[in-house]
């Protein structure tokens, strides 16, 4: 049974900053590094490009290419260089929800600071390309339709990340804990058989599916800012 709290396991000074070394931080770097690893692998695999792929090579070839395609439809063609960044957060997502089905590890995706520090990402993303490709008419924005609407409209920038973060995480840390709960009031009998289908509704359906919702939201809010029309 996982356990609920974010273990600590060791905090380090580093000058006036306290660098807290939690589950959710060594999980996070363990992904990571398995991520960089699947990358490189397959950065030597693609060095014996073939006209025609099969393998490995086509597996990548086409979910880039889908990717990179669902982008250009979704924000245009001259945003279409962040579908590098998103397809990167999908992926990193997508193993960080489904980590919960190894039954030692807490899912990063269930501690709220990652989720934030995520959302918080893809909104200031919203905001510097709004700003850049707007200019003056994404100043204006927060003043329509009349300038008293201003405090409103700072609010709904400011519930887009708590929104985002709060989704992903409210899902995948329900998830942990129904499965868990189930874990330790079923008979050693049954723990055996229903809670593997929870881990696949929970971890595998639920986990692929908010990772998408998370991805697909941030791209869409990027291209609202940044292409919205007058």
């Amino acid at each position: 049974m996982i356990n609920f709290d974010i273990i600590t396991y060791r905090v380090v000074d580093i000058g006036p900053f306290e660098i807290w070394i939690t589950d959710t931080v060594l999980g996070t770097a363990g992904i990571m590094i398995l991520l960089i690893i699947f990358a490189i692998i397959v950065r030597i695999k693609l060095r014996k490009f073939q006209e025609v792929p099969t393998g490995l090579q086509n597996i990548v070839e086409f979910a880039v290419e889908a990717f990179e395609k669902f982008t250009i439809d979704s924000v245009g063609a001259k945003l279409g260089w962040i579908g590098g960044w998103f397809f990167t957060v999908f992926i990193f997502l997508l193993v960080a929800n489904m980590s919960g089905l190894v039954s030692f590890i807490r899912p990063p995706t269930a501690d709220w600071s990652l989720t934030l520090a995520l959302a918080l990402l893809s909104v200031l993303m919203m905001q510097a390309l709004g700003a850049w490709y707007r200019g003056w008419e994404w100043v204006k924005g927060f003043f329509k339709p009349f300038f008293i609407f201003f405090p409103i409209n700072i609010l709904g920038e400011l519930a887009k990340p708590v929104s985002l973060s709060f989704r992903l995480f409210g899902n995948v840390l329900g998830g942990m804990i129904v499965v868990s709960l189930v874990y330790a009031l079923l008979p050693f009998a049954l723990a055996l058989i229903l809670p593997a289908v929870l881990h696949i509704y929970f971890d595998i359906i639920s986990g692929v599916l908010q990772a998408f919702v998370f991805t697909v939201l941030s791209i869409t809010y990027v291209g609202l800012a940044a292409n919205e029309v007058e």
